[in-house]
């Protein structure tokens, strides 16, 4: 059995990037708890397609929604943090997440969540970049 010795600096980034991941998890967990209280059903958690990763793929109604999920201090700061290249890359996946089901001619949307340090959510329904 070896055991790993890390630097300290390495150690501390190691830690904080857990720390990170496990923030993200629990924001993405109240968001989808949040959709269900809508009445939506969650289909798909980190789901990967070719754009990237889309955070919740929820059905609500008979809409789907692709649900991106941002943490900060504030609403507005969690907002910031979505870029118009990681929209693009969003849509990407979208596309071929409902090339891969059956939707058929269902309406689908792009959300934006956004969980403040305290745990709030406020959501931007079919978010775009204009």
């Amino acid at each position: 059995m070896s055991t790993e010795i890390l630097p300290p600096a390495l150690d501390a980034r190691r830690q904080t990037g857990r720390a990170s991941y496990e923030d993200g998890v629990a924001a993405e967990d109240g968001v989808a708890r949040h959709y269900e209280g809508l009445g939506a059903r969650v289909v798909a958690r980190r789901w990967r397609g070719p754009g990237g990763e889309i955070d919740l793929v929820c059905v609500q109604g008979v809409d789907i929604v692709f649900v991106e999920v941002k943490k900060a201090e504030t609403h507005d700061e969690a907002a910031m943090r979505l870029s118009g290249t990681q929209l693009a890359r969003i849509c990407a996946s979208a596309e071929a997440w409902l090339a891969d089901h059956d939707s058929g001619l269902a309406c689908a949307r792009v959300d934006l969540a956004l969980v403040d340090g305290a745990g709030r959510i406020a959501v931007i329904e079919n978010v775009s970049l204009v």
